[in-house]
């Protein structure tokens, strides 16, 4: 999974600047608007508290409204609908949080009136300094993003024209693709049309590949998907007819042009922040319930085998990004290498106190902290070693579809007794539908159903060892 997105790109780190400025700002406006209404800049303990927790849930939920994405050449005023409610729901928190533990009457609601409007302002305000700035950079060339346009027809020349024209939107095609043999080695104004057989080459530069093709070459749009499907490049469709509305599904727009984003996450900003939410409140409880569990499995482990405690390996995450998982060690020997070899029954590199902990699943307990890290979440597709992706993303069908969530600690595969060996290819086909079927039909009840599930068919598996 070699990420094509090599270049440094200024907007796309500006995402750290952005998180501090608006937990930062929140609090320094929550501050001087009490000053200026009490004329005294001294703020009580449980104001400074309020603040304070107000900053912590705006790095939890904003980055859930996508906030903190790249917006280049996209519509401002869909973002200052996100940042509304983005800041309402921290709001709605902190409201129903001081009702619950009648504290909301403490506060002055002049005050909080007077915060909330204005920091709202300042969140739009901020972001509309920081486009003139970033729109200044790519005038001058800086900070700009590689395009790559499969389709040389009359909609991909139109689209090179569209993007030529509007220079502040930060876009440059750098390359054409197209079926059409007589093509290959022409250009299109200064940029070559290249055969598609070096299609994959070509991404290795690019930022992102936006496919200018009719609608009806469903097929050969499948095939682009398929020979760019280990790549991390976006893939973008345009349609051949810009105010045309497929099936009335939402369309992007970037520099103005309409895209079908074909290969993005299913879940709505309002639906990851509601699992988030459910994330962090569920895993907070059940790493307090289970910490005497856990110290006396740390306490064992260390006493029965040499070794650490716990062990990092690396997995996939959201979007195929490397995490770090964490799991209580439960063999002899920890590898994560290119030659990793799955746990099999009675596998000699598992320790006594190992085989209970893996049968149990209690090995996977350290990974209440990768959820409130925000690596993984309570339910989602297990996160697969490295080299089982490699192995299985060629050989089952939208392997890789698994990681358009985060991976998680129980799922709908688990609950259905497809976890453990997966000794066979029918084995992770299965686990990989039900996966799926998981991330097509994912709502906050389903999670709750899988977690029941969970609970009443116990943690102890005949496939776990």
């Amino acid at each position: 999974m070699k990420n094509s997105q090599s270049e440094f790109n200024l907007s796309d780190h500006l995402h750290i600047l952005a998180k501090g400025l608006d937990a930062l700002g929140a609090l320094a406006i929550g501050h001087i608007t009490y000053g200026f209404y009490h004329n005294n800049f001294s703020l009580p303990d449980y104001y400074t508290t309020a603040l304070i927790f107000a900053s912590l849930l705006i790095l939890i939920i904003f980055p859930n409204f996508g906030l903190y994405l790249s917006w280049r050449g996209k519509n401002k005023f869909s973002r200052a609908i996100n940042i509304l409610y983005a800041w309402g729901s921290v709001l709605a928190v902190l409201v129903i949080f001081g009702f619950f533990i009648k504290a909301s009457v403490a506060y002055s609601r002049i005050w909080f009136l007077g915060w909330s409007v204005i920091s709202f302002i300042y969140f739009i305000s901020y972001r509309l300094a920081l486009d003139v700035f970033l729109n200044h950079l790519r005038k001058k060339g800086i900070n700009r993003k590689r395009i790559a346009i499969f389709g040389a027809g009359q909609v991909g020349i139109d689209i090179h024209k569209k993007i030529k024209s509007d220079y502040e939107c930060g876009f440059d095609v750098v390359a054409f693709f197209d079926d059409e043999p007589n093509t290959h080695g022409s250009k299109i104004g200064e940029i070559e049309i290249h055969s598609p057989d070096r299609l994959v080459e070509v991404l290795e530069s690019c930022h992102e590949l936006w496919v200018a093709l009719p609608l009806r070459a469903e097929k050969r749009v499948l095939d682009i998907l398929f020979q760019t499907r280990h790549l991390t490049t976006i893939v973008r469709y345009i349609p051949d007819i810009y105010n045309f509305r497929l099936l009335n599904h939402k369309i992007t727009e970037i520099a103005n042009i309409p895209m079908i984003e074909i290969n993005g996450t299913p879940l709505t900003a309002s639906g990851i922040t509601l699992k988030r939410i459910e994330d962090i409140v569920l895993s907070l409880i059940i790493l307090v319930l289970v910490s005497p569990i856990m110290l006396l499995i740390a306490l064992a482990i260390k006493l029965t085998s040499k070794g650490p405690i716990v062990y990092k390996q690396e997995r996939h995450g959201w979007n195929g990004k490397t995490i770090k998982v964490y799991k209580f060690r439960s063999m002899s020997v920890t590898e994560n290498t290119s030659e990793f070899v799955q746990a099999t029954k009675n596998d000699s590199r598992i320790t006594p106190i190992g085989r209970f902990l893996r049968a149990s699943s209690l090995d996977e307990l350290p990974q209440f902290i990768n959820v409130l890290q925000g690596r993984m979440s309570v339910v989602g597709p297990r996160p697969h070693a490295l080299a089982m992706n490699h192995d299985f993303k060629d050989k089952v069908a939208n392997y890789m579809q698994r990681h358009k969530v985060k991976p998680g600690i129980t799922g709908w595969a688990q609950v259905n007794g497809l976890r453990g060996e997966t000794d066979t290819l029918e084995k992770m086909e299965k686990r990989v539908e039900f996966d799926l079927h998981y991330i097509q039909n994912w709502s906050l009840l389903f999670d709750l159903k899988i977690i029941a599930l969970t609970v009443i068919k116990g943690f102890f598996s005949k496939n776990a060892f």
